[in-house]
């Protein structure tokens, strides 16, 4: 990090005012858990949320109509002091010969609180907290997926899946973990235990959604009675729940399923389904009687966060469709597989729909299956025809086609046959995990005398963050000359059925590109400006630039450097609010525009959260909606604001000057300017009082930055105490408060 530090600069008292509200967007509410992750339509019940700074949270929302939620209480646990600081006033109560009834009450409140909020020494910080709400959902709210997140005056947590759900449910109570020195406690003074038992089983009336938290060792059973000739779906959801836990291996909870029958004869077990970590289990009842489904973490770890939600029953369950797409603006007959499935075949309507990827399901009377993805796109489309193993008898198609094809059997390969043009560009790529299918693919392109010219196994796309193992493929040659050429695709574990079902994309290159916006929860104070990230998932070598915009974005919201440069895969920007609170966090969207092939492109940017797995890995995870809370009064007639010309040019071994202006005057005594991950070699080398705002000067080191080098430059700025409060400290060391940061600074590099 690059810093400085100026004394005595006006029109900076914005920043000074700005100052908590701002460190709140470090220090905002942050969800672990929800639990239970749903509840039934036309329902009201209790859910407990597990966090991190959580204290004084005003209210709850849910994404989508028909579901309230209301902030009962928070709870947090007691610190090691305030815990003995209390067993020792209980203590002493006690003792009293004689005790009144306020000392009575007195010793009550005491053990209450002790057996409410007790020490938790080996708890994670990251989920400690806890706030209980009282959600109600409507009897005809939307059922499916949705998200809920916190809002305190710190600001707005970031989301969480939250169900709403058609079927009775059961849950069990939430769990903790167990503090030996506050069990003793609890044993003394005749407190419940802390946790259930290692194995617990609770009797449930099927269908039913079962909810649990697993904890370490922990296994939990839920016993019902069903019938000779039921044909039972047990599907799991824990991983889809909370996708990524970064301090966990895997880094998420890793559920297994087995069925018992009433001997304890285990009868079906499942630790994923097909690629998906969660389970999913189908058995046909043989005969009347009590069975018992059983959930616990593959290695028997276990937590708070370890949160399952368990579909039981009859229910009709979607296991594949054929195709997995279809025209925009023409209506598609789908053949759908599954289980308890009232029909083989359903009709995807795309008439108003343009490219993208759209929910499936099947309605078994009043019970609404699982979700599964159906593509859309402009391009022409064919059916895969079988014979077509072999380049003798492959199928001819003519380009630019999508294929809708199916790798039935192991080993099979389908060939297709197309014509092409010496120095011409082909792209093949195939959607099928992406789109819910087992299938593993591989592709090799040949020419005619069946030389291998491009081979592709696995190509990774970042915009699907949830998917585990990014199987699809994608190749992209140069054709040496005219003549027929020879597109192979198969399994790249010699697998195959009718599930393995695949989108094939057969054309020239169609340069295009998808937006990410990090993160999807953004908290600021009225008139500042805060940080972002977007990502661009580029398509086809797309190289070109994207230039950002809100889209429908109240008056006042501005961005500063919105655009994605030549050949950069993302950028960070600032967004600038306006100077007033607001009641609600408000939902915006980012698009981006770019000239591809002479047409003007526009495409949104979806918001999403950057989540780690298993302390390393990466993914965007995307979220429903972007929400912003602004928060705080009108702090000034307006925004800071970078004057003059940009891209700032900075020659190597150089220095250019920025000029920041505020409409506030008032003075620091001390201020600390940082460039937030500045590219290397780029610094601030001096910062001055300069009329109403400041002047900084920008270097470069000739050593590490090179002529071309563009982008933007974050600066954060941090307020540090006066120098007689920390005399002698290195500026490192020095207490500071994170005070929002200047709108963001375009710059290149140039020669001198």
């Amino acid at each position: 990090m690059n810093l400085y530090r100026w004394h005595v600069i006006p029109g900076l008292a914005l920043f000074l005012m700005m100052g908590p509200a701002v460190q709140a967007q470090q220090f905002s509410p942050h969800l672990g858990y929800v639990y239970p992750a749903g509840g039934r339509q036309g329902t009201t019940f209790q859910v407990t949320v597990g966090g991190q700074y959580l204290a004084n949270t005003a209210s709850a929302y849910v994404s989508g109509a028909g579901v309230q939620a209301e902030v009962v209480e928070y709870n947090r646990p007691l610190t090691q002091k305030e815990f003995t600081d209390l067993r020792e006033k209980l203590q002493e109560l006690q003792q009293q010969k004689e005790k009144d009834a306020a000392t009575l009450k007195e010793i009550a409140d005491i053990r209450a609180k002790i057996l409410k909020n007790p020490p938790n020494r080996q708890g994670n910080p990251a989920i400690a907290e806890t706030v209980t709400l009282k959600v109600t959902m409507a009897a005809d709210a939307e059922p499916g997926p949705r998200e809920i997140r916190l809002a305190a005056p710190v600001g707005l947590s970031n989301p969480l899946l939250f169900d709403v759900g058609q079927l009775p449910e059961f849950s069990k109570p939430a769990a903790r973990i167990a503090d030996p020195q506050v069990e003793r406690f609890r044993v003394r003074f005749g407190g419940p235990p802390s946790i259930a038992p290692a194995k617990s089983e609770t009797s449930v009336t099927l269908p039913a959604i079962v909810n649990g938290q697993m904890m370490p060792g922990a296994v939990d059973r839920y016993r019902f009675q069903a019938s000779k000739g039921q044909r039972l779906v047990v599907a799991a959801s824990a991983r889809a729940l909370i996708p990524y836990l970064p301090d966990a291996v895997p880094g998420w909870f890793q559920a297994t399923l087995a069925l018992y029958d009433a001997k304890g004869k285990e009868l079906a077990y499942d630790d994923d389904y097909r690629f998906h970590p969660d389970p999913v289990l189908y058995y046909e009842i043989p005969q009347d009687g009590d069975y018992v489904v059983e959930i616990k973490d593959a290695i028997y770890r276990g937590r708070q966060d370890f949160v399952y939600r368990i579909a039981l029953g009859e229910l009709p369950f979607v296991t594949s469709i054929f195709p997995l797409g279809g025209k925009a603006g023409g209506q598609t007959t789908v053949e759908i597989k599954g289980w308890n499935l009232p029909v083989a075949s359903l009709t995807m309507d795309a008439k108003d729909k343009g490219p993208g990827v759209y929910p499936v399901s099947a309605r078994k009377e009043e019970w609404v299956s699982n979700q599964v993805p159906f593509a859309v796109d402009t391009l022409p489309e064919c059916l895969e025809r079988e014979p077509n193993n072999k380049p003798e008898s492959a199928q001819p198609v003519t380009l630019p086609v999508i294929v809708n094809g199916r790798i039935d059997r192991p080993d099979d390969w389908d060939v297709l046959r197309f014509e092409g043009r010496a120095g011409s560009q082909i792209v093949a790529e195939v959607h099928a995990r992406r789109l819910d299918s087992p299938l593993d693919s591989v592709l090799k392109l040949t020419d005619a005398a069946g030389k291998l010219l491009a081979f592709n196994d696995d190509h990774e796309d970042k915009g699907a963050g949830l998917t585990t193992h990014q199987a699809d493929s994608w190749l992209c040659a140069t054709l040496p000359a005219d003549g027929a050429y020879y597109l192979h695709l198969g399994d790249a574990q010699h697998k195959g059925g009718p599930e393995y079902a695949y989108r094939l994309r057969l054309s020239p290159p169609q340069p295009d590109f998808e937006l990410r916006v990090v993160p999807s929860s953004l908290n600021v104070r009225g008139g500042a400006t805060v940080p972002l990230t977007v990502y661009a998932l580029r398509k086809d070598s797309f190289s070109g630039q994207i230039a950002l915009a809100l889209k429908d974005a109240p008056r006042g919201f501005a961005l500063s450097g919105a655009q994605v440069l030549e050949n950069q895969d993302q950028v960070r920007l600032t967004l600038t609010v306006p100077p007033i609170a607001l009641k609600e966090p408000l939902s915006l969207s980012l698009e981006g525009r770019a000239v591809i092939q002479g047409r003007d492109v526009s495409r949104p940017a979806v918001p999403a959260d950057d989540m780690m797995q298993a302390f390393a890995y990466h993914h965007l995870v995307p979220a429903k909606e972007m929400k912003v809370a602004v928060s705080g009064r009108n702090m000034a007639r307006a925004p800071l604001r970078i004057l003059g010309g940009t891209p700032v040019r900075i020659p190597v071994g150089g220095t250019a000057r920025v000029q920041v202006d505020t409409l506030t005057s008032a003075f620091l005594d001390r201020v600390r300017l940082e460039l937030s991950e500045p590219p290397s070699g780029i610094a601030i080398k001096n910062v001055s009082p300069s009329g109403g705002g400041a002047e900084i000067v920008l270097e470069c080191d000739a050593a590490k930055a090179k002529p071309g080098l563009k982008g933007n430059l974050i600066v954060s700025v941090f307020a540090v105490p006066a120098a007689s409060a920390d005399k002698g400290k290195a500026p490192g060391n020095q207490r500071r408060a994170p005070m929002g940061s200047l709108p963001a600074i375009p710059f290149e590099i140039v020669t001198p």
